[in-house]
């Protein structure tokens, strides 16, 4: 997913550049479906990150309070799965921000409305 979403935000880097009017419409109706492929990915993942981090938290209380070895690799186990996790999920967040503020200069673009989030230069 990752590089499935950092290709489509370039590509939308590059046409915000150099835009084509005849594209522009379905570019965007486009960029709106992706969209919503995106914050689908972001929510699973937030519930996956949600469930692992209750977990992690529940056999640290269990490691404290029996001192077993299984419980204390069963939590290094979670904790090292959560790490990654948590940091995949900051990709997710922060890419569909972006993508947001895309979609606002594709339809300033048609529109012609300047959104605040989209300066004149096509950085966003």
């Amino acid at each position: 997913m990752r590089y499935y979403m950092t290709a489509y935000e370039q590509f939308l880097r590059e046409f915000v550049k150099n835009p084509d009017m005849k594209q522009l419409s379905a570019i965007r109706k486009e960029t709106l479906v992706q969209i919503g492929f995106m914050q689908h990915e972001r929510f699973v993942h937030f519930l996956v990150c949600i469930l692992v981090g209750i977990l992690s938290f529940i056999t640290i209380g269990l490691t404290l309070y029996y001192r077993t070895v299984a419980l204390g690799i069963l939590t290094a186990l979670l904790l090292g799965l959560l790490a990654p996790y948590l940091w995949h999920y900051y990709f997710l967040e922060n890419t569909t921000q972006r993508m947001y503020a895309l979609y606002n200069k594709l339809s300033s673009l048609e529109e012609g409305i300047k959104y605040p989030n989209t300066d004149p230069d096509g950085k966003i």
